[in-house]
């Protein structure tokens, strides 16, 4: 018998959970909106014109830490074997989900701080949905994102209360959302909550919109890039994609009048690549990276299996152009403008099995070419 090979794509899930009643409220902003945090141009000093960072999410986990001890090492060892400033991390950007199964204070030493505790450089962050949820039978009152502004929203860097034995203090950013500017990058980062399937306030969608156009002013010099948690596209079989995320970021791309040149999330335990073809013709990719190191990866579905549905209007124009969903992994992304080019190249590497001391191994690379826009 000839096996007919699997053509994999977006699906839906037939049977979707309604679970808004989990939507948790945000703590106010620690810095003054509209929630920008300018790194300057410290990032390039040496090596101007390129910008190069790691990108991964779902580092967190409970059952083991062997994964994404991993994860955060290979990164760690890419850092520091960089042939020079220029092909060197300056940072790592976290695409949400740092702890499981809930946000509280006592799982960062264990799931983030202690794993992540030799990578060398500063680590920003968007929330997950686990880092947002709270736990009900937990002993200690808390509120929402009550340790996560802690690591990461502090108002200057500090000893975090939960982590006296790191040497990693709390990260400066200004909200739970906010917007990165960076000498080749404007990176909005936006805040999805607790449900399933994610969910957006209409405060957030103003500010989004906005941070869109304003990005749109300097986008002959900087890429724009948009990272949330909750997926938009999927093809996997624990969650598939997010009908609410599609249609809250074509509502907002349609309101602004922009469109971003690359969208980054999380949530999916896998590493997906997708790409939409919009009607003016710009592809936008849609890059899943959320094999970070919980234990548990997420499979593929058969766009044929009753429990998922590959036919939708809002995947027109969409496909999948590569996936990974048997391997932990992580990003690192590459920005360089010259007088001749500029471009965003992505390389997705997958880590080796715990057994052995192998480097990480190139899986993917895509490029995305804004010369000239």
């Amino acid at each position: 018998m000839i096996s007919t090979k699997i053509l994999y794509n977006a699906v839906f899930k037939t049977e979707q959970v309604d679970d808004l009643d989990k939507f948790k409220t945000l703590p106010e902003p620690t810095g003054s909106y509209p929630y920008r945090l300018n790194l300057g141009n410290r990032l390039n000093e040496t090596a101007p014109g390129k910008m190069v960072f790691h990108m991964v999410g779902d580092t967190g986990g409970l059952k083991s830490a062997d994964a994404q001890k991993q994860v955060a090492g290979k990164m760690t060892d890419q850092y520091l074997s960089a042939t020079g400033e220029h092909d060197r991390p300056a940072f790592l950007y976290h695409l949400g989900d740092i702890v499981y199964h809930y946000g509280e204070a006592e799982q960062y030493s264990e799931q983030f701080l202690k794993p992540f505790e030799t990578y060398p450089g500063p680590i920003y962050a968007i929330a997950g949905n686990h880092d947002t949820d709270i736990n009900p039978d937990c002993d200690l009152n808390y509120d929402s994102l009550d340790a996560f502004y802690a690591a990461f929203c502090s108002t200057s860097p500090k000893t975090m209360y939960f982590g006296t034995d790191s040497s990693r203090k709390s990260q400066v950013q200004p909200h739970v959302f906010w917007t990165m500017e960076s000498p080749l990058a404007t990176i909005i980062g936006l805040h999805t909550n607790v449900p399933k399937y994610g969910h957006v306030t209409k405060e957030q969608k103003k500010w989004f919109i906005k941070e869109l156009q304003n990005a749109a002013r300097l986008r002959s010099d900087k890429a724009i890039i948009v990272c949330m948690h909750h997926a938009p596209y999927s093809a996997d079989t624990n969650h598939g994609s997010s009908k609410p995320m599609i249609e809250f970021l074509e509502a907002a791309f349609e309101e602004a009048r922009v469109k971003p040149d690359i969208i980054f999330s999380g949530h999916v335990h896998n590493y997906q690549r997708f790409s939409k073809q919009y009607e003016d013709g710009k592809i936008v990719p849609f890059i899943v990276a959320g094999a970070g190191g919980f234990d548990e990866l997420h499979q593929l579905a058969d766009p044929d299996d009753s429990k998922y549905c590959g036919k939708n209007d809002l995947f027109n124009q969409v496909q999948l152009n590569s996936y990974c969903d048997n391997r932990h992994g992580f990003l690192k992304i590459s920005i360089e403008k010259t007088p001749f080019s500029f471009s965003i190249q992505g390389e997705y590497y997958t880590v080796p099995n715990l057994t052995t001391n192998e480097e990480a191994t190139l899986f993917d690379r895509f490029t995305i070419d804004l010369t000239g826009r």
